[in-house]
């Protein structure tokens, strides 16, 4: 049975030659992107089409009993200990549909590029690195890696950034990913900032020279 097709909302051209997909975090929806992409200094944004998907509903008990908009639930503050597998891989599944179908408009020569923000950066690893779709890049955001994720094409680039001063989720779990990383083999661009669970102007940067080398390299 295919996976529930994502929502989402969209910028940029129509007739395009790039495609970079965003996918938020935890209690947010693919609006709140947005800016931040707006802001990205990138090779040519006439050809360049954004996709910004919202998570669906999931009521998480440790947060209480309104239902938030979240990639996977998780019933611990240990990372790497709580994760609801199933969700995550639920999660993998629908976005790994919206890339095959991305993919499918772009032109023989287009990049596709998958990043995300917190939870949605744990997402964009597991079905950037370990998905059916290969992509040209990875943006991975004040995240982590999942347990599960193991490299299936080590040759993706991987940008990955976070706060020092990071209370939602330590940065030393972000660098203990980057470290798992490595061992599999990827070309990690691994970036710290001065600053907590959020993304800054400095880092706004960084990722955009990144992308500017995975769209035209």
């Amino acid at each position: 049975m295919p996976p529930e097709t994502l929502e989402y909302v969209e910028t940029g051209a129509t007739e395009h030659r790039h495609t970079l997909v965003w996918l938020h975090g935890l209690g947010a929806d693919g609006h709140d992107l947005r800016p931040f992409a707006d802001a990205l200094e990138l090779p040519s944004m006439e050809g360049v089409r954004q996709v910004f998907p919202h998570a669906p509903f999931r009521r998480i008990d440790l947060l209480g009993d309104i239902p938030l908009r979240a990639w996977y639930r998780f019933d611990k503050m240990t990372f790497g200990q709580g994760e609801n597998d199933a969700d995550i891989r639920t999660s993998v599944d629908q976005v790994e549909a919206l890339l095959k179908r991305e993919r499918r408009a772009l032109p023989a020569d287009g990049r596709l590029i998958l990043g995300g923000f917190s939870q949605g950066g744990l997402i964009a690893l597991a079905a950037g690195l370990a998905g059916d779709t290969p992509v040209d890049g990875i943006v991975a955001l004040s995240t982590y890696l999942w347990t599960a994720t193991v490299a299936a094409r080590p040759a993706t680039p991987v940008f990955m950034a976070h706060g020092r001063a990071d209370p939602v989720i330590p940065i030393d779990i972000g660098r203990t990913s980057a470290e798992r990383l490595r061992a599999q083999g990827i070309a990690l661009e691994w970036r710290e900032y001065a600053m907590e669970h959020t993304i800054c102007a400095a880092e706004i940067l960084d990722i955009s020279k990144s992308l500017h080398t995975m769209l035209t390299a």
